[in-house]
């Protein structure tokens, strides 16, 4: 039988193995996982917005993957995985402030994980949702 996981000690190794990646880059941080939902933040600045002054399509993209692939990830902690798909809908501008992003799994085979996910500005405007389907390798 399995022990259950240490959570803490997941974050903290996820925290670790991101350091000197895109995530880092990005400046996504890693707010919550609880209840099979993650929850990340970007505090989007000039170097996130586009030339109209909004957020970067990107950048929303980024997020919802990286949201939906942690989500899939804690679904597995065993396993590695990739993206195979990214849908991304954008339906309003972001702009400069603390952004969130919120992902979960919504389907698990032998292979693959499913998952959606939406990106929502501090007032609560969602900017863009998607799903994604993520390769356990």
């Amino acid at each position: 039988m399995n022990e259950p996981l240490d959570w803490e000690a997941l974050a903290r190794k996820l925290e670790q193995d991101v350091q000197g990646t895109f995530w880092e880059d990005l400046g996504a941080k890693l707010v919550s996982f609880a209840d099979g939902k993650v929850v990340i933040s970007l505090e989007a600045c000039d170097r996130h917005m586009n030339h109209i002054g909004i957020l970067h399509g990107g950048v929303h993209a980024s997020l919802l993957d990286n949201v939906m692939g942690l989500a899939a990830m804690l679904a597995k902690p065993n396993d590695r995985i990739v993206t195979t798909n990214l849908n991304v809908h954008y339906v309003a501008p972001l702009k400069k402030g603390m952004n969130y992003a919120v992902g979960e799994v919504l389907h698990l085979s032998r292979k693959i994980v499913t998952t959606q996910a939406s990106l929502y500005s501090e007032e609560g405007v969602i900017g863009s949702f998607g799903t994604g389907s993520y390769r356990l390798i």
